[in-house]
Parts: structure tokens; C-alpha cells; sequence
């Protein structure tokens, strides 16, 4: 499976009315270039404003989740956010000349269907991921409600429901992978319940709605003068109540149709972190506040692994070279062989690995009651790494050898002692040229940048007496 950005081939154009606002609005989504994300375009103010699908953003959670930037608003964002997320998109501007994204029928459904008219494309830069190397978790004191994430190798989530009320019950949903939305999550439905749903009318704040695009779950009695407020909002002539608690007009696409579009509404407000997400949600009663909430909370955890620049790394895949491997390309020879194998390699880059234990012979003497790393080892064996980088593609790498020319911007940011795994890698910062190898290599223990530098290596073939 490609591991590339993707956005859309070409526009797509959809209108409708803003749940809440009940304003007509036209939404045009297009392609967007690597690494753009989700960014929101109102063309209806001066200027065009942008607003970027970042929970740093969000302002409200009220019914729905709200960006602000700046005083430009976007409401009810998150079913079209869950779309482009169910599509596998990665990058896309939102153009809309209203505040909110067109409610459709409540669902995800009529984006999906749009993207899948003109289809997906890949881009030609690598996707990014936050990876969840341990358990993480936010919990709303005042609601009970709780999200976790624990470690998985792709996008889960299980969700949850309960309110109490025995017209709706308790349902769960679960996700096992992206691929799924589609088919099992996007057309579940936007509901409410009667009492929730009178409130809003009364205040004002559900304009847009209509009988279609919201399941309406009856948790009080429905009144005459109740039946005409209904009446009057949904246009309609006659309303009653299904055996199953719903309002009529509607029948549910699934027995746990509120679970799923619950799940729905994660998927909708965890794209606001900004970044693809391998770990496995467990969403107890979410709502868009718990759910922004824990957002930022990974987004802060994503911004933390960038500072660190700490790449993935997968040390389970079997490696490009062995030992046995690394001896065939590396003069180098025990005990100054200092790279144990290699698990990435390219072009423009390689990563080695090398396991730190006791019996490294340089602990005798540094230090015999503290035992650390030499700090000059340490870049030696970024360098036999940066070696394998070079020799690897030569016909005959028994007969060159690698030379330092210069060491730069050398820094030690951590002790490495016995038993810890250092990960190297190391990338081209110029193409070869002339034998002057130019390389840039990092050096990794767990989360943490242990070692850095510059180093240049003259390529040259080895003397024969």
C-alpha cells in the first residue's frame, strides 16, 4: 500500500443549507499541493480569508465544532473533515461562500459520493504520521466522557454511547481501519433528542434543518403545542412518532446509526490534529468537546515529535544488510565495526542500527564505573553508516574506501550507556559529486536525538600494492 499524500483530482461543487445558520451555501473542493492540509476558504468576505482545519482554532463546541481565525468563523466543520479523512485525502481547500459547510442529509455521505465521482490521486511526497507509542487519554469530569488512544499499527476507533434514556440505549460502533467509513459510517446521521431539539428551536439555532437530515429520538411527550413548533420547522404537514422513538420520515440506516455517527463525528473533529494517526481510539460518550479537547492533546504531542525530529523506524522488518552484509561493503572489522545492520536504504538516505551493550570494549577504561559511549565513536559510526550510503551503490565496493574531510555542528545531547539501541540516520545533504560525499546524520535513542552533524567523506578508490 503507497504510503503518499493524496488529494483530489479535480473540483468538486456541492450546495445546500447550514445546519444551524440555515443560510444557502455553495461548496467547492479542490485539489491542494503536498502538505497543505485542510484549509477552509470563505469567498464571500473580502479578501478570501483562509482558515486552516487546526484545533488550535476551535472556538466552540456547542452542537457542532467551530474555527475561528482571526474573526472569520467556520461552522459544523467536521462531517466534511470526516469525509476527506474517510477518502484517504490528505490535502484540500474548502471553498464556501457561507460560514457553515451544507448539512446534506447529516451525514458524510454526499461528500463521499462527490470525491468518489472525480477520484483520488496520489502526490509525490511521503505521508507523515503521529504514531501512539503509549497510552494516552482525556477525560471530561463534568460529562464522564473519556477518549483513549493506545498503540496500533492502523486507525481504529470504538465509540461508545450512552445517555441515559431508554429510548436511545446503549450502542457501541467500531472501526478497524480507514477503509471502512465509507461503506459502514458515512451516511450515519446527525440526531437528537426532542428535548435538545425544542431548546434549539426556541433559541433560534437550528435554521437549517429539515425532517431528512436529523434523527430526531422522542425522550419527552410530545405535546400539541410541541407538534407545532415541529411542524412549522420541518415544513411539514403531519409528524409523528415511530415505534422505534424516531420521528418519522426517517428510517434508520442501522440499528446503532447515533454510535456511528458518533464515530463519525471523531473521525470529523481528530483530523483537526493535523496530521494521519496510527493508534486505536476508545471514545467512551464523545462529544466535540472531549473530542477537540483530546485533539489538542495529540496536536501537542505531533509538535512535540517534530521538535525532536525523531523519525519512525520499524526495527521488527527484515534488514537491507546483516552483519554479514555490512562486512562484504565495509573494511571495518571488529572491534571497530560499529554498525550492526542496516534497515533503510536509498539514494539519498540510510539507517543503521547499533546495539550498545557491556562487552564493547570501550567501557573498560571509559568509564569503568560509569560506562558511556566516547562521544568520537559515536560519529564514527555515523560515519560507517554514511559509508554504506556511498558504497552500497558502487559495482566493486571491496576496492574504495571512505575518508572524513570534515566533522560540523557536532552536538551530544544525551549520555548513551549500556543497553541502549542507537538508531543513525543518514541523509545526503547535495548529490556526489567528485568522490565529496556531503551528508547529514542524527543519531537516536528511543524519542530522543542523542547525537548530530555535518559530515563530509571523500570517496576514493584503495591503493593496490
Amino acid at each position: 500500500m503507497s504510503d503518499l499524500q493524496k488529494t483530489l483530482k479535480e473540483d468538486i461543487s456541492l450546495s445546500g443549507v447550514g445546519l444551524h445558520t440555515g443560510k444557502k451555501v455553495n461548496l467547492t473542493i479542490k485539489p491542494a499541493k503536498e502538505n497543505t492540509g485542510f484549509v477552509f476558504v470563505r469567498t464571500d468576505l473580502e479578501g478570501n480569508p483562509q482558515v486552516e482545519a487546526d484545533v488550535n482554532y476551535v472556538t466552540t463546541t456547542e452542537r457542532g465544532t467551530t474555527l475561528e481565525k482571526l474573526g472569520v468563523k467556520i461552522h459544523t466543520c467536521e462531517h466534511l473533515l470526516a469525509a476527506l479523512v474517510g477518502m484517504d485525502i490528505d490535502n484540500a481547500i474548502l471553498e464556501m461562500d457561507a460560514a457553515e459547510p451544507p448539512i446534506m442529509d447529516g451525514s458524510s455521505k454526499f461528500f463521499i459520493e462527490a470525491i468518489e465521482k472525480v477520484g483520488v490521486v496520489e502526490q509525490n511526497v511521503a505521508r507523515e504520521y503521529l504514531v501512539i507509542k503509549e497510552v494516552m487519554n482525556y477525560t471530561d469530569p463534568n460529562t464522564g466522557s473519556e477518549i483513549t488512544i493506545i498503540p496500533s499499527d492502523t486507525y481504529e476507533i470504538t465509540t461508545m454511547v450512552d445517555f441515559g434514556t431508554k429510548v436511545l440505549g446503549t450502542q457501541n460502533a467500531t472501526m478497524k481501519h480507514i477503509s471502512e467509513f465509507k461503506e459502514n459510517f458515512a451516511n450515519a446521521r446527525t440526531f437528537s433528542f426532542l428535548h435538545e431539539l425544542e431548546m434549539l428551536l426556541d433559541h433560534g439555532l437550528i435554521k437549517g434543518g429539515d425532517i431528512s437530515n436529523a434523527i430526531v429520538y422522542v425522550d419527552k411527550e410530545l405535546t400539541p403545542e410541541t407538534m407545532e413548533k415541529l411542524k412549522k420547522a420541518f415544513g411539514k404537514d403531519k409528524i409523528s412518532v415511530k415505534p422505534n422513538g424516531t420521528l418519522d420520515n426517517i428510517t434508520l440506516n442501522s440499528p446503532n446509526e447515533a454510535a456511528r455517527h458518533k464515530l463519525l463525528d471523531v473521525v470529523g473533529d481528530l483530523a483537526l490534529v493535523g496530521v494521519k494517526i496510527k493508534g486505536k481510539v476508545i471514545a467512551n460518550k464523545p462529544g466535540h468537546f472531549v473530542n477537540t479537547q483530546f485533539a489538542k492533546k495529540l496536536n501537542r504531542q505531533w509538535k512535540l515529535h517534530k521538535k525532536k525530529n525523531v523519525p519512525d523506524f520499524d526495527l521488527t522488518k527484515s534488514p537491507v544488510y546483516d552483519i554479514n552484509g555490512i562486512m562484504k561493503l565495509l573494511p571495518h572489522r571488529p572491534p571497530f565495526l560499529l554498525i550492526d545492520k542496516i534497515i533503510e536504504l536509498s539514494e539519498s538516505h540510510v539507517v543503521g542500527v547499533k546495539n550498545v551493550t557491556m562487552n564493547e570494549p570501550f567501557f573498560v577504561g571509559h568509564f569503568p564505573k560509569e560506562p558511556v559511549m566516547p562521544g568520537v565513536l559515536q560519529i564514527e559510526a555515523m560515519a560507517q553508516t554514511g559509508g554504506i550510503l556511498v558504497l552500497a551503490n558502487v559495482p566493486d565496493p571491496e576496492n574504495y574506501s571512505t575518508y572524513f574531510v570534515k566533522i560540523d555542528k557536532v552536538k551530544f545531547k544525551k549520555k548513551v550507556i549500556p543497553g541502549d539501541t542507537v538508531i543513525f540516520k543518514i541523509e545526503l545533504i547535495e548529490p556526489i559529486r567528485r568522490g565529496i560525499v556531503h551528508m547529514q546524520g542524527y543519531g537516536y535513542v528511543g524519542d530522543s536525538v542523542v547525537v548530530e552533524a555535518e559530515l563530509m567523506a571523500q570517496v576514493a578508490k584503495t591503493k593496490i600494492d
